[in-house]
């Protein structure tokens, strides 16, 4: 590629002890599968977080490990430079990951037997961070009209006047929604009269398609003193197994009562090697990103034009967002184990299944299209090959 960075060059994974691969027997009761489920990528990491990694190897210990200033500026400049948000150090809360977090705020701002806000079908964390700590689910469904889903504002004031918090999916996960500013205000005015705190997960608020504008609930708020937002570089340059995050919280009060919590956890996610990951992904992986989004964007594309000429029982939610595809299996006329059974032991790959985001999920499948082209349209004939035979041989 012109750009330096072969997003078709194919890395083999197995035997890396990844989740992705090596755990497939596991997941899907079959190690031959082609996965395409877990949220990372195939594609190696910016070359300049591989050099940094590599930089500090070279040094023999490894040791306890501060946060330095200069990975704070990082983050920093990043918001500023790529979504517009100006935001101050102290608000910054570095931590090992996006889910622990959203468990965290659940106990900070909830009592037991209190209700949660989320937005099925949504990133399936989300019903357990509020189920396991004996929380209630308050489920405020998204609407799909004409292919598009949309946030049903009038049910969500309906669970707003009793519940402590909402827990927002921004690029929303799996449906690949990019909310637009009009939505989030209109979620922000149902906040700031009903005193609902908001845990926004941005973590794909990087993997933007061209065409669309991610906006930052906090930065659109004139006050943002009950929003956490959560971001991170690992899915936008492909490094979660490093394990480091951020929170911004703007508002002292509210980002006491979190860090409280990891205080009493001793939790600590500073490691020599995320914060090297951390600091150059956001310095210096801009450009590796943007080629990496036209990747993606083509990739999509390609995927459903291809459902539509072989496959039009099939059609992929418009994805804004994410590099995680959320297919329409409906017309296929299966029931949701029927599904499970013909992607997995008929064409061979291995998806999450719809059901698993919520029973608003059923009759859909998550496709993670994060590897490289050839992979994708050897995933897509596969489904297309055993579709014919389920059409020609029903029984």
């Amino acid at each position: 590629m012109s750009s330096g960075f072969d997003f078709d060059h194919e890395i083999n994974r197995e035997g890396t002890h990844c989740v992705k691969y090596d755990s497939r027997y596991a997941m899907f009761g079959n190690s031959e599968v082609t996965p395409a489920w877990v949220a990372d990528m195939d594609f190696a990491a910016p070359p300049a977080v591989t050099q940094a990694l590599l930089a500090r190897a070279k040094h023999p210990i490894y040791g306890y490990t501060l946060f330095p200033d200069s990975l704070y500026d990082a983050l920093i400049h990043w918001m500023q430079r790529r979504h517009g948000w100006n935001i101050q150090r102290d608000w910054i809360v570095l931590c090992p990951g996006v889910v622990p977090s959203i468990n965290t705020a659940v106990m900070a701002f909830t009592q037991p037997g209190e209700s949660v806000i989320i937005q099925p079908p949504v990133y399936f964390p989300f019903f357990s961070a509020v189920t396991q700590t004996g929380r209630m689910l308050a489920p405020n469904p998204l609407l799909l009209q004409n292919g598009r889903y949309s946030i049903d504002f009038d049910h969500l004031e309906q669970y707003a006047r009793k519940a402590k918090l909402l827990l927002l999916c921004s690029p929303h996960n799996p449906v690949g929604r990019v909310w637009q500013p009009d939505e989030l205000e209109c979620l922000l005015q149902i906040a700031v009269k009903h005193d609902l705190i908001i845990f926004s997960d941005e973590i794909h608020a990087d993997l933007i398609y061209p065409g669309n504008q991610h906006s930052v609930l906090a930065a659109i708020a004139t006050n943002n003193n009950k929003i956490i937002t959560a971001v991170a570089p690992s899915k936008t340059f492909n490094i979660p197994g490093l394990n480091l995050s951020a929170l911004i919280i703007p508002d002292n009060s509210t980002r006491s009562a979190m860090t409280q919590i990891f205080n009493n956890f001793h939790v600590n996610a500073s490691n020599p090697f995320s914060v090297a990951a951390f600091e150059a992904a956001y310095r210096e992986g801009a450009t590796w990103l943007d080629t990496l989004l036209i990747y993606l964007r083509d990739t999509r594309d390609n995927i459903e034009k291809f459902f539509a000429e072989h496959i039009p029982e099939i059609k992929a939610v418009k994805a804004e967002g994410t590099y995680l595809l959320w297919l329409d299996c409906r017309a296929m006329n299966m029931t949701d184990a029927q599904l499970k059974h013909f992607f997995i032991h008929e064409a061979g790959i291995g998806m999450n299944p719809g059901t698993q985001f919520g029973k608003e999920g059923s009759g859909f499948m998550r496709l993670n299209i994060a590897a490289p082209r050839n992979t994708i349209l050897s995933i897509m004939q596969r489904i297309a090959l055993a579709w014919r035979k389920q059409k020609n041989n029903p029984c």
